[in-house]
């Protein structure tokens, strides 16, 4: 395996020949953008969910924490769909694994808008979870593989930025079309991710290691029998890493436009600004994040803007002016959730080339489990105290282990894993 990572991290597309991670990905434009794009309906989808939760909740006759088990039952299915489709993606290729997850959550998130009852929203959403979280492992993966190794984590920052986007268009949509059309006609928006799975099929290749591997005897000789991967120290951190990182990412902005509409009493016209600073921040925050982790590490990077969340998270659920209200949601925008242009590169680093889908799905299900977590736990403290008080405290006791679960330094092998870079 060392020497078939040697040979493919000397070859012409892991040659970086002096360029700016900006030219050296030019030429992968298409991975790139098919990438973003997969993120970029996912979030539309998923956000409006939860932009929609009060008026589903009422339409379906349900509380707020029965609406909060519904995104609960979708991470369930994220957790299926990472590993799962992770499997498939190492076993059948990253692309195809890439389009049947876009056609799939397509066409739940149309489904979701014809739900009748409260189980079956529950059952779709659950549904929903598995194409979620199918396309992001493929996706992920195939884009981590196919670019050079100075361009992975402007690749992985630009991938990422997908979510915001699709964020900030779902909350554009819902101020336009939930007054008048109601939250049903938001998910007949969803069908229409079907459509990139042609632009895959047409503009996008095969990922070249995945390519490779299979017409290498040795590396096809030491993929571990059942396609599983080793569980050792960087399995082991990349897992745990994901599932508090998640439960912290969620806390910031899972039930913020709740918040906004129950606590501080908008509409969800008055929510759109607050949402949109959140996004632009995250739009800012996530190429800069990726370009400071080139220059300074990782690590350094997420320390410092973890510190920066801890100090706004208070006033990003307090304050009610809003000048501060849109202040705030920009800052945790661009530092609270902009570590996630990471993630990417984080993981592929963490798995060897024959697992490493299957590893990254692995990863992103424990996020997954994550997030359903603080799905249930948020709405279960702010009957207790307050919804503020509980992403507070949710964002505090997360942002302490993840940070902790950082520090570990597992030994990593040359060649091991990702292809052309080893750093940690």
């Amino acid at each position: 395996m060392a020497d078939f990572a040697r040979s493919l991290s000397s070859s012409p597309a892991f040659d970086d020949s002096g360029q700016s991670p900006a030219q050296l990905l030019r030429p992968y434009w298409r991975v790139t953008l098919a990438a973003f794009l997969g993120w970029f309906l996912d979030a539309f989808d998923q956000v409006a969910l939860l932009l929609c939760l009060p008026d589903m909740g009422k339409s379906l006759g349900v509380s707020l924490t029965a609406m909060g088990l519904i995104i609960t039952a979708q991470s369930v299915g994220r957790v299926l769909g990472n590993t799962g489709w992770g499997w498939l993606a190492d076993r059948y290729g990253r692309k195809l694994t890439f389009m049947i997850g876009v056609v799939w959550f397509a066409a739940f998130s149309g489904a979701t808008a014809v739900a009748s009852s409260y189980l079956l929203m529950v059952a779709i959403q659950f549904m929903f979870g598995i194409g979620f979280g199918g396309e992001w492992t493929a996706s992920a993966a195939l884009l981590m593989e196919s670019v050079p190794p100075r361009a992975r984590t402007l690749a992985s920052s630009l991938m990422m930025a997908g979510y915001e986007c699709g964020f900030f268009a779902a909350a554009a949509a819902q101020a336009v079309v939930l007054p008048h059309f109601g939250w049903r006609a938001l998910f007949v928006l969803g069908i229409v991710p079907a459509l990139l799975a042609i632009f895959i099929r047409i503009g996008v290749p095969e990922s070249p290691v995945w390519l490779a591997a299979q017409k290498n005897p040795r590396a096809k000789a030491a993929r571990p029998k059942g396609g599983m991967f080793r569980l050792d120290g960087a399995a082991v951190q990349a897992i745990v890493f994901m599932a508090v990182l998640q439960f912290q990412n969620a806390a910031l902005y899972t039930f913020y436009p709740t918040l906004l509409r129950t606590t501080h009493g908008l509409t969800p016209g008055q929510v759109f600004p607050m949402v949109a600073a959140y996004c632009i921040g995250s739009l800012i925050g996530k190429p800069l994040c990726g370009a400071l982790a080139t220059r300074f590490g990782e690590r350094p990077v997420i320390y410092t803007y973890f510190l920066i969340t801890l100090a706004a998270i208070i006033p990003f659920v307090t304050v009610h002016s809003f000048p501060l209200m849109f202040s705030t949601a920009f800052i945790i925008g661009a530092f609270g959730n902009s570590i996630w242009a990471l993630v990417p590169h984080f993981l592929a680093q963490r798995f060897p080339s024959a697992t490493r889908s299957l590893g990254m799905g692995t990863s992103y299900a424990a996020a997954a489990t994550g997030q359903g977590l603080s799905g249930f736990f948020i709405p279960w403290f702010a009957t207790m105290y307050s919804l503020g008080y509980s992403m507070e405290i949710s964002v505090f006791v997360g942002t302490a282990i993840v940070a902790a679960v950082l520090a570990y330094r597992p030994p990593v092998l040359p060649g091991e894993h990702m292809e052309g870079e080893v750093t940690h």
